[in-house]
């Protein structure tokens, strides 16, 4: 194998969206996603492998960071126009490392939704240039779903939870830091969080018309999916758990 083939930029391969490589990728974290929450009663009664999940998530997503921030500089590409932290999921990784250092209950209830959400719409549809096996394909389905899983993590596990109020906390988030990116895309001429052109790339905004028709369709999708998630994650199995228990109270009431 040509380990500068690797990481070099010309003569990468191309991404294919539903390609067969994009699909294992899914395939795979959905694997891992699916042994977390088996194992989860399992992981929480050893604070050992609580542990070693915890700081090798906080791991993996550091040294992702790092190694992507290394090849843009190696590589030439480094760009304060496109490559600082500013995508939504950069700062979603950037937070679920402090989250799982310091197990901040607040960043969980926004990170639950934000970072999932974003995480997961990038791994549906991803602004990706770079196909398999090169090194940013890996670098991307692995910082991605490692957010995602971070989350999971501190659901599962650690047994944090979510309020109706988070899903407006999160949405607060997402607006004040639209508000602070788009200044600054407006003062350096960029385009983080796509808030001035959509991506590139094939993308779910290309269903919702030009600017800024497409982010107001954003907040509705964001807004949708967050209330989505709860009621699938918590409401439905608090109401499940709920049904369970009445037909033990009646036959107390019997006796």
């Amino acid at each position: 194998m040509d380990v500068t083939a690797f990481f070099r930029v010309e003569d990468a391969p191309d991404f294919g969206l539903y390609s067969t490589s994009h699909l294992v990728a899914m395939g795979l974290f959905l694997l891992l996603i699916a042994v977390l929450f088996a194992g989860r009663r399992h992981i929480r009664s050893s604070a050992a492998a609580a542990n070693a999940i915890r700081y090798g998530l906080l791991g993996i997503l550091l040294l992702s960071e790092i190694a992507l921030n290394l090849w843009y500089v190696l590589e030439g590409r480094w760009d304060i126009k496109d490559t600082l932290p500013l995508e939504l999921c950069s700062v979603s990784l950037l937070l679920s490392i402090v989250m799982l250092l310091t197990r901040n209950q607040l960043l969980y209830q926004i990170l639950f939704f934000a970072g999932i959400g974003g995480a997961l719409q990038a791994w549906l549809t991803p602004s990706l240039d770079f196909g398999y096996p090169h090194f940013r394909f890996f670098q991307f389905f692995i910082a991605h779903g490692a957010i995602i899983l971070a989350s999971l993590y501190m659901t599962w596990i650690e047994q944090y939870r979510p309020t109706w109020k988070s899903i407006a906390w999160t949405m607060l988030f997402l607006n004040a830091l639209a508000l602070a990116v788009g200044a600054l895309n407006y003062a350096i001429g960029a385009n983080y969080m796509f808030l001035r052109n959509k991506p590139g790339t094939s993308s779910i905004l290309d269903l919702f018309g030009p600017y800024p028709y497409y982010l107001l369709a954003e907040e509705m999708i964001a807004l949708t999916m967050f209330i989505v998630m709860y009621g699938l994650f918590f409401w439905l199995p608090d109401l499940r758990r709920g049904a369970a228990r009445q037909p033990e109270s009646k036959r107390k009431l019997t006796r």
